[in-house]
């Protein structure tokens, strides 16, 4: 017998964890830390296909890469300050909440896809690159292995669902944006450079997730004239 669940035994004296701020006390003492943040889930259309070796799957990533911080830079979005955990294919990033989220829409589109064009001008077809992004945010729980979080759950449902995978494959775009119901709802209408229009409804089935989410296929970099917000003059600060 070795004393388990014996008369007498001594008691626990684990010490109790009293939860601070921001954290949540979970069985067996472990916390969570919390925080909000803009999911960003990015995948390489056709990355496993046949005739890519090895050396031109490290091409591809270097340049997905370089796209991607290249992009940010130019969309003012701090690509240092960005959690970043590699997928192999592609990449998980997460932005600070206090980052414009407009961003992410109105800037970040173009300069990717520019990106993606020089890129692609300039390599083999093996080499060649085209890319899904899909956007959400909500609360994310970082512990000693990385993060989890039913919002980083839900982007990438959205980034490998069969509605948007088949959008890519039967379009020649070098860029898909997928944003979630509540990112196109809360971000992507209300913002005047983001083309809202272009976007279209698609609906998610992917594993437990059934949902809705909005779509736009980009080829080429496009250009948009900013329209004036409102007629009414804006007053003295001082009236």
């Amino acid at each position: 017998m070795d004393g388990i669940g014996q008369a007498g035994a001594a008691p626990s004296t684990a010490k109790k964890v009293k939860p601070r701020t921001g954290q949540v006390l979970c069985q067996d003492d472990i916390t969570l830390m919390t925080a909000h943040r803009i999911v960003i889930a990015v995948d390489i259309v056709g990355f496993g296909e046949h005739s890519r070796n090895n050396i031109n799957q490290v091409r591809v990533r270097h340049g997905m890469y370089r796209a991607m911080q290249d992009a940010f830079d130019f969309a003012r979005i701090p690509w240092h300050d960005c959690h970043r955990e590699d997928r192999g294919d592609g990449v998980l990033l997460l932005a600070h909440a206090n980052v414009q989220k407009a961003f992410f829409v109105d800037r970040l589109p173009n300069a990717l896809v520019g990106a993606l064009v020089t890129h692609n001008r300039v390599h083999p077809p093996e080499e060649k690159m085209r890319l899904r992004l899909a956007l959400h945010a909500g609360e994310v729980n970082y512990d000693d292995h990385g993060v989890t979080g039913s919002a980083i759950t839900h982007t990438f449902r959205l980034l490998e669902a069969r509605a948007v995978r088949d959008a890519t494959t039967t379009s020649s775009a070098v860029l898909a944006i997928i944003g979630s119901a509540w990112f196109y709802d809360e971000v992507i209408r209300h913002s005047e450079l983001s083309q809202f229009k272009a976007y279209r409804r698609v609906d998610i089935f992917n594993k437990e997730t059934s949902t809705r989410a909005w779509i736009r296929l980009l080829r080429r970099p496009t250009t948009v004239r900013r329209e004036p917000t409102s007629s009414i003059p804006r007053q003295k600060l001082d009236d």
